[in-house]
């Protein structure tokens, strides 16, 4: 059965995806002489980076989300459809939906990543990920409820469970959720729960390699130890996870942490779709392309952000898995479909790294640049500023900076709200 999706004598771009790279394409084409199909399961373009933001009760979801027709109101080309992909047929053109069958021209997979628990059962069950903005909100609901739960638990070591948590992954996202999570207990949680001791509150971040921020330089990387370690986070470092079963977490070094939260930032697998030539995977199960972001072996299917493997001299293994490689490839992809149209010749992807940053907490971050490298207060300010402009829509770059000013100036968040859905039937 076809998916109901208006005829078209113009040729058909497929996009599966809305992330960074997928929602890019889409805009860079609007207005173009081809037909696009837009799909994503939801219904939104969620901004990955703040998800931390959300879990620990600084934003609130819809302000991180941004719907994706009012994107695209304008526009005629453009059909977006809340569509799970199934199957690729790489014979016949054309991909198997929940919606049914959609036939693609040209087809363009940027389904981003989701959490890689590396075949560990105990934790895939128990851990809680924050690769959505659900995800997010589930943590922060989790944390909430464990404290709820604290002030009426009197047995001192279960107590002590639920206010032990445990982050496993030492780069940008584990840093930055330990880093939140140590500021909201010195400064706002033992307002809100005078009755707990929040000196015996601990936070661990768990790290497998030698150092955090690993991706980044060792300045960087010492700083962001330096910070932490002001908080109050117990780092430890070159410390594999093993095994979690919702009430202790074994490790490869340390006694087991008796703790009910396990929030694993610890990798990301790209998700994959049925039907693609097993040799079109390389390693990490990303998808090897050309120059020119094609799938090699394949006719008419690209691949762009941390799907793809695409080789460069500074990057043999792929670049980073980060919005703006999949950004750019996007941008010097959408160029390439309109020189189809005029017989250009296409034009080769090359990146351009604007460097990386990351923050730890209040006035705490360390941000490199191609040309500088610097850390503190300015580091902080920008890696504000670079986030705010990144946002999709102005009303949610308001809200997010009026929501950070009030933070700053407050030390206080009004967004610990315990949001639980409905259960049919429940009353």
């Amino acid at each position: 059965m076809l998916a109901n999706i208006p005829q078209s004598n113009k040729k058909r771009i497929v996009v599966v995806g809305a992330g960074f790279g997928g929602l890019k394409l889409a805009r860079s084409l609007v207005n173009s002489n081809y037909q696009i199909i837009l799909l994503d399961k939801n219904n939104y373009h969620q901004f990955q980076p703040l998800f931390y933001q959300v879990a620990t009760a600084g934003l609130e979801p819809s302000a991180i989300s941004f719907p994706l027709r009012k994107v695209f109101q304008k526009f005629t080309n453009i059909h977006i459809r809340i569509a799970e992909v199934k199957s690729v047929n790489t014979e016949f053109n054309h991909i198997e939906t929940d919606l049914g069958t959609i036939n693609y021209d040209y087809l363009v997979l940027a389904l981003g990543c989701n959490t890689n628990y590396f075949g560990m059962q105990n934790i895939s069950k128990y851990s809680i990920p924050m690769k959505s903005v659900s995800e997010a909100l589930y943590l922060r609901n989790f944390i909430l409820q464990n404290l709820e739960k604290a002030l009426e638990e009197k047995n001192p070591e279960e107590k002590q469970k639920l206010m032990t948590i445990v982050i496993a992954g030492g780069g940008p996202t584990g840093v930055e959720i330990a880093g939140t999570l140590a500021e909201m207990k010195k400064n706002i949680l033992p307002k809100d729960y005078p009755e707990l001791d929040f000196s015996k509150m601990l936070i661990y971040l768990l790290e497998g390699s030698a150092k955090t921020l690993g991706v980044m330089s060792e300045i960087s990387s010492k700083k962001s130890r330096e910070y932490l370690d002001k908080l109050g986070v117990i780092v430890k470092t070159e410390t594999r996870v093993l095994d979690f079963d919702g009430e202790k977490v074994l490790t490869d070094i340390l006694e087991p942490i008796q703790s009910k939260t396990l929030i694993w930032a610890a990798g990301v697998s790209p998700n994959k779709i049925e039907g693609l030539a097993p040799e079109w995977f390389v390693r990490g199960n990303r998808l090897k392309v050309d120059a020119f972001n094609k799938i090699e072996g394949s006719k008419n299917i690209f691949a762009i952000g941390d799907m793809a493997s695409q080789s460069e001299e500074k990057f043999p293994n792929g670049h980073p898995q980060l919005a703006q490689p999949a950004m750019q490839q996007a941008d010097n992809l959408a160029k390439n479909f309109k020189g189809m149209l005029e017989n250009k010749s296409l034009k080769p992807f090359k990146y351009n790294d604007l460097g990386s940053m990351a923050t730890v907490g209040r006035n705490l971050a360390v941000v490199e640049l191609p040309f500088i490298k610097f850390q503190g207060f300015l580091a902080w300010a920008t890696w504000m500023f670079v986030h705010l402009m990144s946002i999709v829509g102005v009303k949610n770059r308001l809200l997010i900076f009026v929501n950070w000013c009030w933070n700053y100036f407050t030390y206080d968040q009004s967004l610990r709200l315990l949001i639980k859905p409905k259960i049919k039937n429940e009353f």
